[in-house]
């Protein structure tokens, strides 16, 4: 029994120490989220209609994260001053203005857009953040310049603003941000032209000014005169049955004081031709401004389409140069493929020359193994020549073309030949006769063939050619 009461007792502190620890570490996973922080709780955090969920976000209260499955970081709603300095920004007008401004930023706390920033921007740091927002805004800022005019951008700056703002926010809401203020400091461009609508400003605020208060001296004079003349004309009614000298005066005093209001009505006169003149003075001035403004303009704009010619003549040069090159190579390449062409047809020619004549040497050497010695091989290879010796010959008169051919005959001879016996015998005779081919070459012409000619006819000398 008493073992058996340990063991229930150790059993049951166990679980006591079991179900602590349980409830340490349920603790311990359940996060609270500052005000100024949003909780974004990431991996298996349910699903929605669109799927699986990212993550979940929470802006205030506390949530359990579980371990494990789950894990948990947060994004700071500190907000973030961004200083965008935009310069050289294009106008609507083509005037490049120079915009330095403050933007502030922070996450926003929208549940979409909160969605938004625990996707994009969960484990950046506050400088990478300010980097990304800093490209959006300067992009956008550079995109509302180009939509305006100068002059709003400069008289409307809440218009500005405005369009600044709502572009802004659009593009800010898809990382997450909201857009807090903005500040827009002095606007200036390189031409001056800000500069010279605000001196233009002033001299018409100027203008105006001086016209009001010469307008406003002039009713006072003219209230004045008018309630003095009446004052007078009063009295003087009052007092014209008493004295008719006293009329008189008040006639002298009443020219006099006509001729006051005269004199007033010319200095007033003069005071609106003044005024005329410093408007017209300050209207000429604005013209002159603008002239020298439109000029800055198109010297710019004349600059920037000299320039930009220049660029496409380099880029034409470079290309011409390049097509020239490529141009040139192609010739020598082609070039030295004809002459290697050349160099394998000569060397071919010479191949097939060298193989004829090692050829005909094996030939001529064949036939002087076959005959026993170089002089007969000699004989034989122009004895099987002879027949085209022969045609050679024979060549000689064959083409001879005799149109008519008169004999005068006269039926005898002292060898008892003809005259045309002779001719035919003649002709027949310049014909190298067919042993002369033979001693020629060496050799004795066969009986078959028919006997010498030196034993026909000992008259005609032979002449033999000794062989060699």
């Amino acid at each position: 029994m008493p073992f058996e009461n340990a063991s229930g007792l150790i059993f049951v502190s166990l679980a006591v120490i079991f179900v602590f620890g349980l409830v340490v570490a349920l603790l311990s996973r359940y996060k609270k989220c500052p005000s100024d922080k949003i909780l974004v709780k990431y991996g298996m955090v349910g699903s929605n209609e669109q799927g699986i969920k990212s993550a979940k976000c929470i802006h205030g209260g506390a949530t359990l994260v579980w371990p494990v499955i789950q894990a948990y970081e947060y994004l700071d709603l500190t907000p973030i001053s961004i200083e965008v300095n935009l310069q050289n920004a294009l106008s609507k007008q083509n005037i490049r203005i120079d915009v330095p401004s403050r933007f502030t930023v922070g996450i926003s706390t929208e549940p979409e857009i909160m969605q938004n920033a625990a996707e994009r921007l969960l484990g950046l740091k506050l400088a990478e953040i300010q980097e990304l927002a800093k490209d959006i805004i300067f992009g956008q800022l550079r995109l509302v310049v180009a939509t305006m005019d100068i002059e709003e951008i400069n008289t409307d700056r809440d218009k500005f603003l405005e369009e600044v703002s709502r572009n802004v926010e659009s593009e800010l809401k898809k990382i997450g941000l909201r857009l807090i203020n903005v500040n827009i400091t002095d606007i200036s461009d390189e031409s001056g032209y800000i500069d010279a609508l605000g001196k233009e400003a002033a001299s018409k605020a100027v203008n105006d000014a001086k016209i009001s208060v010469a307008q406003k001296t002039r009713d006072g004079s003219i209230g004045e005169s008018q309630a003095v003349m009446d004052q007078r004309v009063k009295v003087a009614e009052a007092n014209a049955t008493a004295v008719e000298g006293e009329n008189q005066s008040r006639i002298k005093i009443a020219e006099s004081e006509a001729a006051r209001r005269e004199m007033e009505a010319i200095a007033n006169k003069k005071a609106v031709a003044a005024e005329k003149i410093q408007q017209a003075k300050a209207l000429e001035e604005s013209y002159v401004a603008e002239r020298a403004a439109e000029k800055a303009r198109a010297d710019l704009e004349r600059a920037t389409r000299e320039a930009d010619q220049l660029v496409q003549a380099q880029i034409d040069k470079q290309m011409a140069e390049i097509a020239a090159e490529a141009e040139a190579e192609r010739i020598r390449r082609h070039a030295r493929g004809e002459a290697d062409a050349i160099f394998m047809k000569l060397e071919a020619e010479a191949r097939g020359i060298n193989e004829m004549l090692m050829k005909q040497a094996e030939g001529f050497k064949a036939i002087v193994e076959a005959t026993g010695s170089a002089d007969a091989a000699m004989k034989l290879m122009i004895v099987d020549k002879l027949p085209e010796l022969i045609e050679k010959q024979v060549e000689a008169i064959k083409n001879i073309k005799i149109d008519k051919v008169t004999v005068w005959d006269n039926l005898g001879s002292e060898d008892g030949k003809t005259n045309t016996a002779k001719f035919v015998s003649g002709m027949m005779q310049s014909v190298p006769p067919l042993n002369e081919l033979f001693n020629m070459a060496g050799l004795e012409i066969p009986n078959y063939l028919g006997k010498p000619q030196s034993q026909q006819n000992a008259q005609i000398p032979m002449t033999t050619v000794p062989s060699e």
